[in-house]
């Protein structure tokens, strides 16, 4: 079993930036990949971005390639995204997840098995 806990969130006006870190304990070297996602008010989950845990490669959605950055710290079993140049349509709850599968879809919500409890991110305009 591996258990995230997300930190980070509040509120910014728009243009501006938070970071988020997901911090992982417990079967940690079971990880292959971690992800971001966020679910706005009235929608569905949707992907932002993921990352490998051994290699360090990264996706991102088309929406905040550019903007956003995932990281990671393998010492630290800690995931990071640095969220630049805000906008209110960022406004979501934004979840940290992890799997112990090989070969996933990383945009695939379906293929994590592992998820936080959420941080909730406002831009205000």
């Amino acid at each position: 079993q591996v258990q995230l806990v997300e930190f980070g969130g509040g509120l910014v006006q728009a243009g501006g930036s938070l970071r988020l870190s997901c911090a992982a304990s417990g079967h940690t070297f079971s990880m292959t990949a971690m992800g971001w996602f966020r679910q706005a008010p009235g929608k569905e989950r949707e992907f932002v971005a993921a990352i490998w845990w051994g290699s360090g490669s990264t996706w991102y959605a088309d929406s905040v390639q550019g903007r956003f950055t995932i990281s990671r710290d393998n010492t630290k079993n800690t995931m990071y995204l640095q969220l630049n140049s805000l906008k209110p349509e960022d406004t979501a709850i934004y979840y940290c997840a992890a799997s112990d599968r090989m070969g996933i879809e990383y945009s695939h919500q379906y293929e994590y098995n592992y998820w936080g409890q959420g941080t909730q991110v406002t831009v205000s305009s």
